[in-house]
Parts: C-alpha cells; structure tokens; sequence
C-alpha cells in the first residue's frame, strides 16, 4: 500500500547506472534484493572495510532488540523511517513473529517510509506477499520534508497518530541524499518529527560514529566514505555523541541508554539476536528515547 491524499507522493530522479546506497545495504546483510552493480560496489567496499558488513548486522540486531522491547512494552504503532529495502527481520515480521511467539493474534501496525520509488516498490512487493494491508503500509517520502512525511504517514489511515507511536531511525541520519546540501539539516527534520509525537511514544535510533574509535578504523571509515560520495547517489555522514544528543532532548532514555552495546534485558533473545563482534565496539552507537 502506497501513500495517498493531500500530499502528491514525491517522484525522485534515480540514476541507474550507480550504485544505490539501500540495495547495497541489502547485500551487506545477505539479501537478494540487489543488482549487480550494488554486489560489485559492496564487493569493492568490503575489500577496504569488511566492517561493513558486520556494522549492517550490528544494526539489524539493535532493530530486533527494540522492536521487542517495545512490543512487550505494549507498543502497538511504528512508522519506520528511512528503511531502505525490506530485506530480513522487517519491522511487522519480527513484530508479528512475537505475537506468533505468544499465542496471539498479530496486531502491531507499521507504516515504512522510503525516499525513492524503488525502494518503495519493493517494499509493495514483500508487502504485498507477506504483509496485511489493514496493518502495514508504505510510503514515498522524504526525511527532509517531516511536515510531508507525517502526512503521508497519516494519509493512508493505519495509525492512529493520537496514541503512542515508535518513531524508528536506523541508521537513517547517517545517509545524506545529493539533494541534502541545500542548507537542509536532518537533524532538524527528526527534531520536527519528535515534536510530533505523542506523549508515550518512542525514538529508537542508531548511528555511526567515530568518537573514540581507533585510528585505524576512522581510516577506514573515511575510504568509505569517499567510495560512497564517489560512486553512488548518496554520501555517508558520521555525527558525534553531542550532535545525537540533539534529536534525544527532553526525551527519557531507556536503560542502558545511548550506548554501543544495547541490550535492556540480558534473558531474552530474538531470531538473529546475536551481534557481530565489531573491531572497535565504539562503532556503532544505538538509544531508544521515551517521550514522557
């Protein structure tokens, strides 16, 4: 289900002939929704880095760790911004795998956000296969344009905007469209989004940085950085604990709070909850902020 109403679902150039920054990161989790100019970019990334790979899972385990912390929290309403191509262990199906788990009927309703029509086709297609139109949506939209973006996500009436919702933002901020460098900060766009939110509701957020990380791997880092601002349509962004601290203002962390290392409760353990031993554990940083 794609979005509708009193915003135009946005139309964005892709280029073909380059490399597209989700479908690589599709490939760096083992996904097949990729194309062979995404393998052989990814192939090249990881000869220089194959932290790559690893920071992907990182952030995938982080996903799966929240979305149960949330669902037993009583969550019942996600909007998953950014989320790049629906690969393994989306948002609904790990959502739903946990009501599966406890005997219930799934009820959780999710509503997934992407910034090109690709993408978003994608997402039609897993949905469309897996998915239930009642409950899971996705939408064309722009993290730079939130007052557009939450209209959209209004517009196609799976949630309800007046009772909590989880805001998810991984590794979202950390992907800078070529668009982006018109003065345009997304870390103001997640500010305006956390104003919208209700009270009780969410930010789960996770983000690389070089804060603390050793030589070597801020070397790597930076290659990386300039293969993706070279070769493909978007450019990588780092930002430091400080900057971070910016969008989680005014909101309650969740034990353990911003950290490299997220786990509330040691006992429990999803599918693929097992994270990859990072060469520096500094990496990759994740929170979940309560809007009280």
């Amino acid at each position: 289900m794609a979005g509708n109403g009193r915003y135009p679902t946005p139309r964005r150039h892709i280029d073909l002939d380059r490399p597209n920054i989700f479908r690589v990161y599709d490939y760096y989790l083992g996904g097949t929704t990729n194309w062979a100019i995404d393998r052989f970019f990814g192939d090249q990334v990881l000869r220089k880095s194959p932290l790559m790979s690893d920071i992907a899972r990182t952030n995938q385990v982080f996903l799966n760790r929240v979305i149960r912390y949330l669902v037993e929290s009583g969550v019942q309403q996600f909007v998953d911004v950014g989320s790049g191509v629906l690969t393994r262990d989306n948002t609904h199906q790990v959502a739903d795998a946990l009501a599966f788990d406890a005997g219930r009927e799934p009820d959780v309703r999710v509503v997934y956000t992407a910034p090109d029509p690709i993408t978003v086709a994608h997402a039609e297609v897993l949905l469309d296969r897996d998915g239930d139109p009642r409950r899971h949506a996705v939408v064309e939209a722009d993290l730079l344009e939130p007052a557009q973006l939450w209209a959209q996500v209004e517009d196609v009436e799976i949630l309800d905007l007046n009772q909590p919702v989880a805001l998810l933002l991984i590794t979202a901020l950390q992907v800078q469209q070529r668009r982006d460098l018109d003065g345009l900060d997304l870390m103001d766009s997640v500010v305006q989004l956390r104003e919208r939110l209700p009270a009780g509701s969410y930010i789960a957020l996770s983000h690389l940085t070089e804060d603390a990380a050793p030589a070597d791997i801020c070397e790597r880092l930076a290659e990386v950085k300039r293969m993706y601002s070279t070769w493909t349509d978007s450019s990588l962004v780092w930002r430091s604990h400080e900057d971070i601290a910016r969008v989680l203002a005014g909101l309650e962390l969740v034990k353990p709070g911003w950290t490299s290392n997220w786990h509330v409760d040691e006992s429990f353990s999803t599918r693929s909850d097992v994270a990859p031993a990072l060469p520096s554990p500094t990496v990759v940083w994740a929170g979940l902020g309560h809007k009280p």
